[in-house]
């Protein structure tokens, strides 16, 4: 990993970025990790990242895709099922940002970019304006399985074809990579939170995407499905005044430090009184959030310490 700032922050590096960042390369990384010949990486890699195997399912792994998807013990992951509550899908590093009147996502030390690039859908994308993007970034040492934010009916998964950059801080600076790597989303009519929006974002050397299901109805707390090495990034959006985040991290991401979180945690509630006096002033960079405390398909969408999220 010491070598991205040599990728990013220089020509020849960049020159690079364009064959590794290149689908094809993963789509290579990613036949090897499902070979019995990747079993090998596996001691290490557990040792490096410090991963308690006594929190996992691990008989019958054969490569180390099957371990890097490796299921979590039951009651590891315990889901808030209260309604008016919204919790993590996924466990990850999270910071939340406001989306403003032009639809632009503005993070704090990161490049903005508009919801309509993200989903590249104008018309889904104005029903955001004024609401928020919560942004959920895996390393590798976290569960990479994730699970529905809330229930509903669900559309069918829409999947973006793209690039595959890291999702490090030293590529979120400089470019606006979640509008540019392959992602896939799928648009959830939550009966407490309105549309929200559930979106998987692919990352450099394979960042496969795992969904489970298709159109029909999300089931709160349920696996959605999963990521093979590199997958990296789960994002949720929300409708204005429909979410008041958690005010830790809230007060995190104003100064632009994620919050690690694990899957089924509580991150925000619904607001409470009318929903249109919960906007707050803020200026353009600031990011108010909250007055207080079978298989549907296969995508190669192919904190800093420990091996950090690719």
């Amino acid at each position: 990993m010491d070598a991205l700032p040599f990728l990013y922050g220089a020509v020849p590096g960049r020159l690079l970025l364009k064959v590794l960042s290149a689908p094809a390369l993963s789509q290579a990384c990613g036949r090897f990790l499902d070979s019995r010949l990747s079993a090998f990486l596996i001691p290490g890699f557990v040792r490096r990242n410090g991963i308690d195997l006594d929190d996992y399912e691990t008989d019958g792994i054969r490569t180390f895709n099957e371990f890097f998807r490796r299921k979590i013990k039951e009651g590891k992951r315990p889901f808030d099922m209260t309604p008016s509550v919204l919790c993590a899908p996924c466990d990850g590093l999270l910071a939340v940002w406001h989306i403003d009147g032009g639809g632009t996502v503005i993070p704090v030390k990161q490049s903005s970019y508009t919801v309509a690039s993200l989903l590249q859908d104008e018309a889904l994308a104005d029903s955001y304006v004024g609401g928020m993007c919560l942004v959920y970034r895996l390393c590798v040492d976290n569960y990479h399985r994730y699970c529905y934010a809330d229930g509903g009916k669900k559309s069918g998964n829409v999947f973006i074809p793209g690039v595959l950059h890291t999702v490090r801080p030293v590529a979120l600076e400089p470019l606006p990579v979640f509008a540019m790597n392959s992602r896939e989303y799928t648009v959830i009519e939550s009966p407490a939170f309105g549309r929200i929006v559930q979106m998987e974002v692919g990352a450099m050397l394979v960042g496969r995407i795992v969904n489970l299901e298709g159109e029909g109805t999300a089931v709160r707390g349920k696996e959605k499905g999963w990521f093979e090495y590199g997958g990296s990034t789960v994002i949720v959006l929300a409708g204005p005044g429909k979410l008041s985040v958690r005010a830790d991290i809230a007060e995190n991401s104003r100064q632009g430090i994620e919050t690690p979180v694990r899957m089924g945690e509580l991150v925000g509630r619904l607001p409470e009184g009318d929903p249109s006096c919960m906007a707050p002033a803020w200026s353009t960079r600031a990011n108010p959030l909250t007055h207080d405390g079978a298989h549907d398909g296969t995508r190669d969408g192919s904190h800093d310490g420990k091996e950090a999220a690719v």
